[in-house]
């Protein structure tokens, strides 16, 4: 073996554990500093490679981070989908396959277009393409976003950018940040440097405004219930009963709360099928001048079912009635979990395609907030958090918080709850908006306005998390605006790289020594 081959083999090695290490920046480890440097051995070893080792090397880095950070879908489909292991290994191993796909594209646009122009493919385009299969990735057949860098930055000073420019934005720095690190190192040149420190001074001046106000004159008390029930008993006919007298039990204790919030789908019925129920536990609320929030299962006349969420005491709606309730039905739906991407060809194929709940249809992008004893919120249920631009189309001038109910009892022991957890405590940074999170069996906390925890309980424990929160007043300029200072770069900076591009081969051209016969 050459020289030459040897180090070619070791850039294939390293991209792997290059890739890996970034899932240490996210929860529940919080190294945000790893998410820099995993970029930047990604950048690194994309260096003077051919368009196809490019994209090699880009589908290893995506292995490594994937492999790590979303492994534990193989916990829910195995565990509680009824799989065959081979079927659900086979599955977990597809998907992270498939979003290897996105690095993998990215380095060979990275060295398709810009081989031979460092600045271009480090500074300009690079980061921009990053970008742009970011957006593609979190759209592309219903869109998948976990993981995006930007997450594991919530307790960096990179955050301080999120209430402009959104995840997408911290995950721009970061690219732009690793880029001009590997420019200085590989060409020994210390302008690129400049980039880093422009960047960290705008971090610093955005730290120090502060976009929304607290309004102490609105705080509210609430009282969030985690049931702890057992996903494998939870839908048992014989668990129906014990599951809702619990959910009772704990909330009579807690009737002075202002809001009272159990989880996604706490109650283990068809809403249809628990009339008296609701409307004795609606009139309780009442009468304790409090509200109940709740997920909630539903099927209309046409067979269609949604995930829903319920409000009953006191709220905007009147007493509760089964046919002019007013619930919030979950739009983005969860892959194999609330629906089978294709499943009108693989259904029939295999009957291990029929899982648990998998047939839901969804809601609008964009619903009324719920009014619950006064106040506006604004809801997501589960992993439709992780969509930042539909959460942010939900909030108006007259949402004062965030809601979002989950059951990450599906993922078990793993690290996705936490994840998940962190990625809720993003939508409370961008929107400026305090947020409480009920889970089933954790982790239910409550956030404030700029995206830190300031309580929760612990996971697979019967607790109830009692406290105040401060609704704020204002508009960061994200829940404004949105993605488009980021799409304007990214036109810009793709603008620039041409033109850039065109002077540099005009200039080529005309001093090229003039053929004469």
């Amino acid at each position: 073996m050459t020289k030459k081959s040897f180090f070619s083999l070791g850039r294939l090695l390293l991209a792997v554990p290059a890739g890996a290490i970034a899932t240490l920046s996210f929860a529940p480890y919080n190294y945000w500093l790893l998410a820099p440097v995993s970029i930047a051995l990604l950048l690194w070893l994309l260096q003077e490679q051919t368009v196809k080792r490019s994209g090699l090397i880009g589908f290893l880095w995506g292995l490594g981070l994937f492999g790590t950070g979303i492994s534990w879908v193989h916990v829910s489909i195995d565990t509680f989908g009824g799989m065959p292991k081979i079927a659900s290994v086979f599955l977990m191993s597809s998907l992270i396959s498939y979003l290897a796909l996105y690095p993998a594209a990215f380095g060979a646009l990275f060295n398709r277009f810009n081989r031979g122009r460092p600045f271009h493919q480090l500074m300009l385009s690079g980061p921009v393409i990053w970008l742009l299969l970011d957006w593609m990735r979190g759209w592309a057949l219903t869109g998948f976003p976990w993981l995006w860098m930007g997450y594991g930055q919530i307790d960096s000073p990179l955050a301080s950018l999120a209430p402009i420019l959104g995840v997408e934005g911290i995950t721009l720095a970061l690219v732009l940040i690793s880029g001009a690190l590997v420019a200085s190192v590989v060409y020994r040149n210390w302008k690129p440097l400049m980039v880093p420190v422009l960047i960290m001074a705008l971090t610093w001046a955005a730290s120090t405004v502060s976009w929304v106000v607290p309004d102490p004159t609105k705080n509210l008390d609430v009282a969030l219930i985690q049931g702890n029930v057992p996903q494998e008993l939870k839908w048992l006919p014989s668990e129906r009963w014990p599951t809702l007298m619990k959910y009772t039990d704990l909330t009579r204790e807690n009737w002075d709360a202002d809001i009272i919030v159990w989880p996604e789908a706490a109650i283990p019925a068809l809403e249809a099928h628990l009339p008296t129920f609701l409307q004795n536990l609606d009139s309780a609320a009442r009468n304790n001048n409090s509200t109940v929030i709740t997920g909630v299962l539903d099927q209309k006349e046409d067979g269609q079912y949604f995930n829903n969420i319920l409000t009953l005491g006191k709220n905007a709606y009147g007493p509760y009635q089964y046919d002019k309730a007013t619930r919030y039905s979950k739009h983005h739906l969860l892959p194999f979990g609330e629906f089978v991407p294709f499943g009108d060809l693989l259904r029939p194929i295999a009957p291990l395609f029929n899982l648990p709940m998998s047939s839901f249809s969804r809601g609008d992008l964009v619903q009324p907030n719920l009014e619950a004893n006064g106040y506006s919120i604004a809801p997501a249920l589960c992993y439709e958090v992780a969509f930042s631009e539909q959460v942010r189309k939900n909030v108006n001038i007259d949402t004062e918080l965030l809601l979002t109910l989950s059951n990450d009892a599906w993922f078990g022991t793993s690290i996705g709850p936490f994840q998940h957890m962190e990625i809720a405590q993003m939508r409370a940074l961008e929107l400026g908006k305090p947020l409480i999170r009920s889970t089933n069996t954790g982790i239910t906390a409550v956030v404030d306005h700029t995206g830190q925890i300031i309580k929760q309980i612990p996971q697979f424990e019967t607790a109830v998390l009692r406290a105040t929160i401060t609704p704020t007043e204002g508009l960061t300029p994200y829940t404004t605006l949105g993605s488009w200072p980021l799409y304007f770069y990214s036109l810009w900076s793709l603008t620039l790289s041409i033109i850039l591009i065109r002077r540099r081969s005009g200039r080529f051209r005309d001093t090229r020594p003039v053929e004469t016969e």
